[in-house]
């Protein structure tokens, strides 16, 4: 995408909630605001979007945009977050992502929790709780963009020769070959 290519590095937000997330209406208006508030470049894979919010046919038709964009970044997990060194702001909807944003948010501390706890879906994120999330993880002295860019780097270390990943799986292949 033209556009992506041509916005300086780490200046966009990519909001997406999986393969099976989708939001009310009042929660991707007030998602909107929060982002419009936070002034910031976002790209937003919008699932079944309500009718009722009046958003134009752009906003709408954005399968194809989308479909490159996964194309390139693959899938945005708390992995490949890591690899990347891009944080992240929790907002669980279901099944496991509770759980992971908590891992995220306040264990590993490479993330940021919009929203950490799901128990009650109806519960309503306010624009001002999406504008501090996002505020925080683009401000270059956020405690959890450093850290997410300390954890790219000890990740690449793992997988170079002689790194942690590197030699567990050394060990790993030479077990298998040695017992097998």
């Amino acid at each position: 995408m033209k556009w992506l290519d041509d916005q300086p590095s780490s200046s966009v937000v990519f909001v997406c909630f999986g393969s099976m997330g989708s939001l009310t209406g009042p929660k991707v208006r007030e998602l909107a605001i929060g982002l419009e508030w936070a002034k910031v470049r976002f790209l937003w894979s919008l699932r079944e979007p309500p009718k009722a919010l009046g958003l134009s046919s752009k906003y709408m038709d954005l399968e194809k945009a989308v479909d490159d964009l996964l194309e390139r970044i693959k899938c945005w997990d708390g992995l490949e977050s890591a690899w990347y060194g891009v944080p992240i702001a929790t907002w669980p909807i279901y099944a496991e992502q509770q759980m992971n944003a908590f891992e995220m948010v306040k264990e590993l501390e490479l993330a940021v929790g919009i929203k950490i706890e799901h128990r009650d879906y109806d519960v309503l994120v306010t624009a001002e709780e999406v504008e501090r999330a996002v505020t925080c993880l683009m401000d270059g002295d956020d405690p959890v963009k450093r850290k997410a860019k300390e954890m790219k780097e000890k990740s690449r270390k793992a997988v170079m020769e002689n790194g942690s990943s590197f030699t567990s799986l050394a060990r790993l292949i030479d077990d298998i070959m040695t017992n097998f």
